[in-house]
C-alpha cells in the first residue's frame, strides 16, 4: 500500500529585511525620503524548513513537537496548501482536513449554517452528503443556538467548536490539527481527544501538532520531532518525548533566583531524597526574600512529570504563616513520595497571600529522579500510562 502522505525535502524559504540605519520605525516624511535614498538595507535569508522528508501511512496518528520556532506550523501549513514550499514536494492520496487557526477556512460574513456547507464543499462533498452529517456536526459543536449568526460574531472558542466538528465530521480520510486546540475549554479538549481516537480507529490518517505533550503521548503512535526546521528524529512516540525532554539542559537539584526583583520572592531552592522506599522524603530547603509591606503569604509545591502531567501539590501550612518584615527566612519542607513511581520529576514552587494572588511562582525550576520502585520484590517496570503513584492496597 502506497503512503497517504510523502513528503519529498520540504524546504521554505523567507527574506528577512535588515535596515543599517537601525530605525524600527519611520514617520511619513521619513518613509518617502527613503524612497529616494540609496538603500541601506540588506537581506538575509531564513529557512523555517530545510530538506524535511517523510511518508505517512494509511490510517496513521502522527504528532509532531519541537520549540517555537522548530517550523511546526510552517510544516502544516504547507501540507495544507495555505504556502507553497520553496523547493520539494508532496503527494497527497486522499482528501484533507486542516484545523490550524481559529476561522482559518471560514468566512466572517457566512453563518455557521453556510459556513459548514462551505467547509464540506471544499473538501469536494455533495451537499446531501453534508446534509447527512449536519445534525451531527452542530450536536458535537454546541452551537445550535447561533447557527443563522454571522462567523463574526462567534467568540474564539465558538468558532473551534464548529471548525473541529466540521474537520472530524465531514470524514476527511486526512485530518491536520495544529496547536489551536489549545483555544478550548478543558471539557471541549478532551472531547476532541476523544473524537480524534476514534477518527483514527476508523481507519483516517491524523497529523498533530501540540506542545500538550502529554496528549500527543497519548493519542500518537508515532512522534516526529522538529528541530531549527529539520528533522531531528522520528520513532516511538514514548522514545522521542523522552529524548526532547532530555535533550535542553537539566533543571538540576538547585535553583538560585538571578533577576533583581523588588517583591517578595524565592530566592533560592535546593531539593534532595532522603530514605527509601517505601519511607522516601523528599526535602525542599527555600529561602524567601520577605518585605515589610506584603500580605502574609504561605508556599505550595507542584510535582509533574517529565512530560507536563500534575502529579501531586504539597501545601505545608495552608494558613498564611510568612510574615511581613524585610528580612530572609529559611524553610525547611519534607514531603511524603511513598507510593510514586521510578521516574523524572519537575517542581514548581509558588508563594502568595491566597489563590487568586501570586508573589513569585518559578516553574519547573528544580528536578528529582526516582529509581527505586514503591512495590518490594516488584520485578516488572510500572507504566506512566496506569499513574504516577501505587498507592497501598492489599486483599481481604
Amino acid at each position: 500500500m502506497k503512503a497517504i502522505l510523502e513528503i519529498r525535502d520540504i524546504s521554505k524559504r523567507f527574506l528577512i529585511q535588515h535596515n543599517k540605519q537601525g530605525q524600527a520605525y519611520m514617520s511619513l516624511r521619513e518613509s518617502l525620503s527613503s524612497l529616494f535614498k540609496r538603500n541601506t538595507s540588506t537581506q538575509e535569508d531564513f529557512y523555517a524548513l530545510k530538506n524535511v522528508s517523510f511518508n505517512v501511512e494509511p490510517g496513521e496518528c502522527i504528532g509532531i513537537i519541537g520549540k517555537n520556532g522548530a517550523g511546526k506550523s510552517t510544516l502544516l501549513k504547507i501540507l495544507s496548501r495555505i504556502t507553497p514550499p520553496t523547493t520539494g514536494s508532496i503527494v497527497s492520496r486522499g482528501r484533507m482536513a486542516s484545523l490550524l487557526e481559529v476561522g482559518t477556512g471560514f468566512h466572517p460574513e457566512l453563518t455557521g449554517r453556510e459556513n459548514v456547507f462551505l467547509n464540506g464543499s471544499i473538501l469536494g462533498m455533495a451537499r446531501k452528503e453534508i446534509q447527512a452529517k449536519f445534525d451531527e456536526i452542530i450536536d458535537f459543536s454546541g452551537t445550535e443556538k447561533f447557527l443563522d449568526t454571522p462567523l463574526k460574531f462567534y467568540s474564539s472558542g465558538m468558532q473551534l467548536r464548529l471548525a473541529f466538528s466540521v474537520a472530524a465530521f465531514l470524514e476527511p480520510e486526512i485530518m491536520v490539527i495544529d496547536e489551536v486546540l489549545a483555544v478550548g475549554d478543558a471539557e471541549f479538549q478532551k472531547k476532541c481527544i476523544g473524537k480524534m481516537e476514534d477518527v483514527n480507529k476508523d481507519g483516517r490518517t491524523i497529523l498533530f501538532v501540540s506542545h500538550d505533550l502529554n496528549a500527543v503521548q497519548s493519542l500518537c503512535k508515532s512522534t516526529i520531532l522538529l528541530k531549527d526546521g529539520q528533522v531531528s528524529n522520528i520513532g516511538k512516540s514514548e522514545d522521542i518525548i523522552n529524548h526532547y525532554l532530555h535533550s535542553g539542559p537539566p533543571a538540576g537539584n538547585t535553583w538560585v533566583q538571578a533577576a533583581n526583583i523588588s517583591h517578595p520572592h524565592f530566592k533560592k531552592l535546593e531539593v534532595k531524597l532522603e530514605g527509601k522506599q517505601p519511607n522516601l522524603k523528599l526535602v525542599i530547603n527555600s529561602s524567601i526574600q520577605c518585605f515589610a509591606n506584603m500580605v502574609p503569604s504561605y508556599i505550595a509545591y507542584d510535582i509533574f512529570s517529565k512530560i507536563g502531567t500534575p502529579i501531586a501539590q504539597a501545601i505545608p501550612n495552608p494558613e498564611p504563616f510568612i510574615r511581613p518584615s524585610d528580612n530572609t527566612i529559611n524553610l525547611t519542607t519534607v514531603i511524603d513520595l511513598e507510593g510514586f513511581i521510578p521516574a523524572d520529576y519537575y517542581i514548581d514552587a509558588w508563594l502568595g497571600p491566597h489563590h487568586n494572588e501570586t508573589y513569585d511562582w518559578p516553574k519547573e525550576c528544580v528536578e528529582f529522579s526516582i529509581v527505586e520502585s514503591p512495590q518490594k520484590g516488584r520485578t516488572y517496570p510500572h507504566h506512566p500510562n496506569h499513574g504516577y503513584i501505587v498507592p497501598n492496597s492489599k486483599i481481604i
